[in-house]
């Protein structure tokens, strides 16, 4: 019966992940566009990729609604790949995700190349901050195109 309850509880306290990419078509020497702000994943995810060396932009802003919940922006003509992040709000999870970076996170990710109209990752995923951002540096290896080729 302890067996039973170690193992339900390692299960349950894992994350889910769904992800969909295309390996070695990610260009790192390419412009990317991601949209300004959001929550922790989508700040993330520019944090990474500039920590990694690639150059991002969040675009120029055309206008801006007086509340501010709506933008309209214009995405430079040589940005190549456009990053889209939808997320949840961060929840505190301290016990769940205590050697794990405290924070939840839900969201799906998408990177598409502009320059063709394939979208390169579908990522749906949810979990602790320090995994899902560790996840994504895991991604970003098998999308990178390799130099050696």
């Amino acid at each position: 019966m302890r067996l039973f309850w170690l193992v339900f509880l390692s299960v349950s306290l894992t994350a889910c992940n769904s992800v969909y990419l295309k390996p070695d078509s990610l260009d790192k020497n390419s412009l990317i566009f991601a949209r300004r702000g959001g929550y922790s994943m989508e700040r993330s995810i520019k944090e990474t990729m500039e920590n990694r060396g690639y150059k991002t932009t969040v675009g120029i802003l055309k206008s801006a609604s007086p509340a501010g919940d709506r933008e309209t922006v214009t995405i430079p003509v040589k940005a190549r790949y456009v990053v889209r992040v939808e997320e949840r709000q961060e929840i505190l999870r301290p016990i769940w995700c205590v050697f794990n970076g405290f924070w939840w996170w839900n969201f799906n990710v998408s990177i598409s190349d502009r320059t063709n109209g394939t979208e390169i990752l579908s990522w749906r995923g949810r979990g602790c901050a320090n995994s899902s951002v560790n996840k994504l540096n895991s991604i970003l290896d098998k999308l990178e195109i390799k130099s050696d080729k």
